[in-house]
């Protein structure tokens, strides 16, 4: 019975398609962290009483990230099929999802970074503001390291919206675990693979949750 359950699974795909997962949402996690981080800099920093206090600046990222988080992934990905044909010169396989994957997750990432910016004592950038620190030293020897924990649960969050961003890019030709489940499995009405990848999406879900607690609960000097 176990093995007639299991009739339709291929190894060799799900090793492909685990891989191709993994691959999407790591490199696309990198873009996103610096991407966010930027934008996320920016909003802070433009904010009212902020270092680049910008009243306009601010208004014109906050625009581009509110609406490219209010964009449904599934349809942002088709928006961007002429930038990323242009781009990557096709609209198929893993690398063809890295620019939605990291437009879509970068603006929902900065707002974390905002946050957690906002939550460090005003008193240490005033302080360091009254040694005469540069911006760039209060960013980088302030900023940055006091909202660490917060900037990695962060990550850790969005690399979780990411593992299922790839399932969904998957349904369009992406690759990865979404691809395999849907049309080796759903389309075929092969179950037993729809849940083989439900399984593994889970799995890796623990995996980069684990690591982000991990990292996040070791740089907490609280």
């Amino acid at each position: 019975m176990k093995d007639e359950f299991f009739a339709n699974l291929d190894l060799a795909e799900l090793y492909q398609a685990t891989y191709e997962t993994f691959y999407m949402t790591i490199l696309s996690l990198i873009g996103t962290f610096i991407i966010g981080i930027l934008l996320g800099l920016l909003l802070y920093l433009t904010a009212k009483d902020g270092i680049w206090q910008n009243k306009v600046i601010n208004w014109i990222v906050a625009a581009f990230v509110n609406i490219f988080r209010a964009i449904p992934f599934i349809i942002l990905i088709l928006l961007l099929f002429p930038f990323t044909n242009f781009l990557i010169g096709t609209v198929r396989g893993p690398n063809a999802a890295l620019p939605a994957l990291i437009i879509g997750a970068a603006p929902f990432y900065a707002r974390l970074v905002e946050i957690g910016l906002k939550e460090v004592d005003k008193g240490v950038v005033e302080a360091a503001k009254a040694m005469g620190a540069k911006t760039s030293t209060i960013i980088f020897k302030v900023l940055l390291p006091e909202s660490m924990p917060a900037l990695v649960s962060g990550i850790t969050v969005t690399a979780i919206a990411l593992i299922g961003y790839t399932a969904m890019a998957g349904v369009i030709g992406a690759g990865g675990l979404g691809n395999y489940a849907y049309y080796f499995g759903f389309q075929r009405r092969a179950f037993d693979i729809v849940f083989v990848c439900s399984v593994a999406i889970i799995v890796i879900v623990f995996i980069f949750q684990f690591i982000g607690d991990y990292i996040a609960n070791k740089l907490d000097k609280r």
